[in-house]
């Protein structure tokens, strides 16, 4: 399976890049793996929708188009671990074996982009900083692949 993250900013803080890599190396056992990050947008007063648009249109060029979209969206369905797993099975049972896990920016995606997803997922309703909702993607999709392959680290 190929699993690219897509996300508006960097992780910048030794923590979170450690945590990442982490999960990303644990990923590489079940998948491959890639990152695409963009550069935010300058937040400047009374442009929320002009920021979302621009950052959801670039984030739109950098992913394929054969690739199914999830959006990390705190509007989305909540997935319990084991419904990740389930959700990845299923993908790959129909062959559909591109997936791209979106993070938007402080003020989210547009509603051109959240059309454009196969699949809005929410960790909560709660809002997270995008890196430590990477970190928790990364650590749930590890998750959900160990599910799949029966092993211990899900209790």
């Amino acid at each position: 399976m190929n699993i690219t993250i897509c996300a508006v900013g960097k992780l910048k803080r030794k923590y979170w890049l450690a945590a990442a890599e982490e999960y990303q190396k644990r990923l590489g056992k079940y998948a491959r793996l890639s990152s695409i990050e963009i550069k935010d947008s300058k937040n400047t007063n009374g442009a929320d929708a002009r920021i979302r648009e621009d950052e959801s249109a670039r984030l739109l060029q950098r992913i394929s188009p054969s690739s199914l979209i999830i959006a990390l969206d705190k509007s989305g369905t909540p997935f319990s671990s084991d419904g990740l797993a389930d959700f990845l099975h299923q993908k790959a049972l129909r062959g559909q074996s591109d997936l791209t896990f979106c993070i938007g920016g402080p003020l989210g995606f547009s509603g051109a982009f959240l059309q454009k997803a196969e699949r809005i997922l929410s960790f909560s309703p709660m809002t997270f900083p995008h890196e430590l909702a990477r970190v928790m993607l990364l650590e749930q999709l590890y998750r959900a692949f160990t599910i799949l392959n029966g092993e211990k680290y899900h209790k």
